[in-house]
């Protein structure tokens, strides 16, 4: 399946807004917890095996790292923070760049939050939609590695998700089941960020 953002490529990274590309066109930020599969889902849907793996060269973890798909469109994928034990000072700063990000950055469109199916709604996860809620940023999220329960199990997950979801007043929230392994969910994956990119439909999926 071609999409029409193959030819995305790496822009810059910036440490803060005021650093980041100017604030026009429209952008969607990727965000997850560490080892929730954002990296595979940016490159899956780029089609490209290494795109995301600039953000994990020394320095540009704790960044906004933006990836251009054409002149008016892109991709920023967000820090996200798991395993590794951060010092409270770095976190702090992380959160400040990223509240600013999301109240200031007029050209976001959506936030596109990756969490692994078998372990959603981490407080990463709650901070994200709150911030989304707060913001009235339209949210898309992903359960990604739904290859690693039955088809049955998956989806049992999505709906208990999604009720918690929908339990929250003034979030604009939709969901789906991803697997950059088996390339389940691409097409819609695909479809909110061309809608969300406002895609030229000629280039579309």
């Amino acid at each position: 399946m071609n999409t029409p953002y193959q030819n995305t490529h790496y822009l810059t990274s910036a440490p803060s807004v005021k650093n980041a590309p100017p604030d026009e066109g429209f952008e969607v930020a990727f965000a997850g917890r560490s080892n929730a599969g954002k990296s595979s889902a940016i490159n899956v849907i780029t089609q490209q095996k290494a795109l995301a793996r600039v953000s994990k060269t020394p320095g540009r973890t704790q960044m906004l790292n933006f990836f251009r798909v054409d002149d008016e469109r892109r991709l920023v994928d967000l820090p996200g923070y798991g395993y590794a034990q951060v010092p409270e000072a770095i976190q702090k700063t992380w959160r400040q760049a990223l509240e600013t990000y999301f109240s200031e950055r007029r050209s976001l469109r959506g936030v596109f939050l990756v969490m692994d199916i078998r372990h959603p709604l981490t407080p990463f996860d709650h901070r994200m939609i709150e911030w989304c809620r707060h913001w009235e940023l339209p949210l898309h999220i992903a359960l990604t590695k739904a290859d690693k329960l039955s088809r049955g199990g998956a989806l049992q997950t999505l709906r208990k998700v999604e009720a918690e979801l929908n339990a929250q007043e003034g979030l604009k929230v939709t969901l789906q089941l991803f697997s950059a392994l088996k390339r389940l969910g691409l097409e819609e994956a695909c479809a909110v960020l061309d809608r969300w990119l406002e895609m030229p439909q000629s280039h579309a999926v």
